[in-house]
């Protein structure tokens, strides 16, 4: 058996249909459809190693923020060539940590995007900031920086970039427009760990960056975690005491019990959570640190193999690689034009899932149009984001567990689709 299919062999998974956790555990729908290429949840991939250092961490003294998560930390900002790392519970907790560490509270606005998961609006909203959405460019459905700069009021605290699908924002622009203005850039890199622009690491651009190990993306801590990236010495002391419960030393001890083993302080006017990670998800991270760059290359080799194979349908976009990027393919997004294919996304994407046997996902519904941030609809003017969503785009299963075949099916299905429904 070839290396290649001994990898394939040992990371099949199974696809859970009952879960607690809904869209943030499985896209697994009991329909009685028969599919060839389900949407996984899992994107990475795990061996004997991830194994070993899990029951090696289980037997340690320490089971949290221990010196696992100090490893991890360690390799993650030398990776990206960044002076602090600090790990978190998930991406969601390192933005609240963030928004919190800059002192955001009601009355500041926040520009940001509104093709993202909800988690990035609510680190704003959870201080009582405002989030106010720009729109995204077509190309790359990443926010747009010409949207950005006629938003920008003297309530404008920060930005609050996401980097779509593994491929970096055009941040020279932005960093220009933050630079004009005093603002703070925050890069929410859940999607992007180790793409780069113009060869600069995402995470190390801004003067925050906040990454994703949950299960869906390109390395994982055991279906969740996060870390924390910024070059600041003073953010980073506030983001280590705001993820650890405000706890601090005693000025002044005379034995370590006395007057007792920590005080609690408020950090910045903010009160701290408990936002930590464990030595077994460290331990995890270790091991996946290591895999970072394979698999992430096989995705980029996936995905570009998708890209030739249904390049020149009508009515069909593949993925845009920005040349100044290393796009590392989190999601292979295809977008659907109607004009052009003489049908909707939605009658292509039914075709696609319940004839051709792809399950096709959307990634992401406009933030204000979720019940809770309509508040904010009425000064977002995003025609492509809103276009984006409901009229063009899907994402096809990606991960670096595809086999051949698997990659053949969804070329297939894609081509096979835009003939039957243009007929």
């Amino acid at each position: 058996m070839s290396e290649t299919s001994k990898l394939e062999n040992d990371n099949k998974i199974s696809v859970g249909k009952e879960t607690e956790g809904g869209i943030t555990s499985s896209y697994a729908v009991d329909d009685g459809v028969e599919l060839k290429v389900p949407y996984s949840f899992f994107g990475s991939i795990y061996d004997e190693n991830e194994e070993k250092a899990v029951l090696e961490a289980m037997h340690k003294d320490s089971l949290t923020m221990g010196p696992k998560v100090q490893q991890f930390q360690s390799m993650f900002k030398e990776k990206l060539g960044v002076k602090h790392a600090l790990a978190v519970s998930n991406c969601t907790t390192g933005l609240h940590v963030i928004a919190q560490a800059i002192g955001l509270r009601p009355g500041d606005e926040v520009i940001t995007t509104p093709n993202t998961f909800v988690a990035t609006s609510l680190a704003i909203v959870k201080e009582g900031a405002t989030p106010v959405y720009a729109d995204i460019d077509p190309k790359t459905f990443n926010i747009d920086p010409n949207s950005i700069e006629k938003l920008v009021t003297n309530r404008t605290k920060a930005i609050f970039v996401v980097h779509y699908g593994g491929q970096v924002c055009d941040m020279d622009p932005i960093m220009d427009i933050a630079n004009r203005y005093h603002l703070i850039v925050v890069e929410d890199c859940a999607h992007a760990p180790g793409a780069t622009y113009k060869g600069r690491q995402a995470g190390s651009i801004g003067d925050f960056g906040s990454f994703s190990f949950h299960s869906l993306k390109n390395i994982t801590t055991l279906g969740e975690g996060g870390m924390v990236t910024c070059n600041n010495d003073r953010w980073a002391e506030a983001i280590d005491k705001l993820r650890c419960m405000g706890n601090y030393d005693w000025e002044s001890q005379t034995d370590y019990w006395i007057p007792s083993h920590f005080d609690n302080r408020l950090t910045g006017g903010k009160w701290a959570n408990n936002y930590r990670m464990n030595e077994c998800q460290g331990a995890v991270g270790v091991e996946q640190m290591k895999k970072l760059e394979m698999l992430n290359e096989i995705r980029i080799k996936n995905g570009r193999y998708i890209t030739e194979g249904i390049q020149g349908i009508k009515g069909i976009t593949p993925v845009y690689e920005d040349p100044n990027c290393r796009h590392i393919y989190h999601l292979y997004t295809v977008c659907v034009e109607e004009a052009e294919l003489g049908a909707s996304r939605d009658d292509f994407l039914r075709v696609l899932y319940r004839e051709e046997g792809v399950q096709g996902i959307l990634h992401y519904q406009p933030t204000y149009d979720f019940t809770s941030f309509r508040q904010y609809k009425a000064v977002s003017n995003c025609p492509n984001a809103d276009a984006f969503f409901y009229k063009r785009e899907l994402n096809t299963p990606h991960h670096p567990r595809l086999t051949k075949d698997d990659l053949d099916n969804i070329i297939a299905g894609i081509r096979n689709a835009a003939e039957k429904v243009r007929k």
